[in-house]
């Protein structure tokens, strides 16, 4: 039986994101950025460039 997302998943940098892709390059999930500071009492405020690449490298990190 295929895998449903085959592996391996990677992270792949766009410009206000990242994108985890499984092989075959399917998008499987975003994770959103800001480049400049954002108010923390705004809503839904945007982690930072850093941030959301560990969360994608950890997510990714899944489909090794």
């Amino acid at each position: 039986m295929p895998e449903r997302f085959p592996k391996p998943w990677k992270a792949r940098e766009l410009q206000e994101s990242f994108v985890i892709e499984d092989a075959s390059n399917f998008p499987l999930a975003y994770v959103y950025f800001a480049d400049r500071p954002q108010d923390p009492m705004t809503p839904n405020p945007r982690m930072t460039r850093e941030q959301a690449r560990k969360i994608a490298k950890a997510f990714a990190k899944v489909g090794q």
